[in-house]
């Protein structure tokens, strides 16, 4: 745990995070594409390994990790491996925050830690679900919070695997069609994507019918907690 704590200080003191944008992707497009097509099985591996890195040292870019992963092999494979990596990274810092490291994590989370005390005190389950499927709070602080409220390991990675499906899908998809935005900004700006200079940002491709549709799953998530409270009056 001591590792974690460790590699995440100095993957943030180094700046290794600030490589993961979509400029370097597609900038790197060509090459990675290249690899993927010799080494399918090697890169596949590799991919899920740096992902599952990034989720577990709490570094900002996953829903970039994830359009890269529908890029390189498509949204179905690319959806799957990045579930599981997913998963895995915020598993592992869950279990760090069940550590005696989690007192340093309470600190970094702040006062957001408390206001999710209640929804998991009430239905774990559906209120993880909820938060993984709309975007309230930080992803890194869901990873952490539901250990601080003792939320059984089994619980947390049912709930977090069940609940990024969409939006990981949703952003795989975006990635596997990548090549035509990059093909419209070439057309527009001649050599842009060689020199990394296209301008577009990771939010231009998220739509507001996308986030609603994430916001309808969530509340539906909630449906549980709120039949139990009928009951219960």
């Amino acid at each position: 745990m001591g590792f974690v704590a460790g590699a995440m200080i100095a993957g943030f003191s180094q700046g290794w995070h600030e490589n993961l944008t979509l400029s370097a992707l597609i900038q790197e497009r060509q090459a990675l594409l290249g690899f993927v097509g010799e080494h399918f099985f090697l890169s596949l591996a590799s991919f899920s390994a740096i992902y599952a890195a990034a989720v577990a040292l709490s570094f900002p870019g996953a829903s970039l990790l994830t359009i890269a992963g529908g890029f390189l092999f498509g949204w179905i494979v690319g959806g799957f491996v990045t579930v599981f990596a997913a998963t895995a990274g915020a598993t592992v810092i869950y279990l760090v925050a069940r550590s005696s490291i989690g007192d340093f994590l309470k600190k970094k989370a702040g006062p957001s830690l408390s206001r999710l005390a209640a929804g998991f005190q009430q239905n774990a389950l559906s209120y993880l679900l909820f938060l993984r499927l709309t975007p309230v709070f930080p992803f890194w602080l869901v990873n952490i919070a539901p250990a601080v409220f003792d939320v059984p390991l089994r619980t947390y990675v049912l709930g977090t695997m069940v609940g990024i499906v969409p939006g990981t899908f949703a952003f795989a998809f975006i990635g596997s069609g990548l090549d035509s935005v990059v093909a419209a900004q070439e057309a527009a700006n001649p050599g842009c994507a060689a020199a990394g200079t296209c301008t577009f940002e990771v939010s231009a491709l998220v739509t507001p019918q996308l986030l609603a549709a994430f916001f309808a799953l969530g509340l539906a998530s909630l449906i549980p907690v709120v039949i139990k409270r009928l009951r219960r009056s």
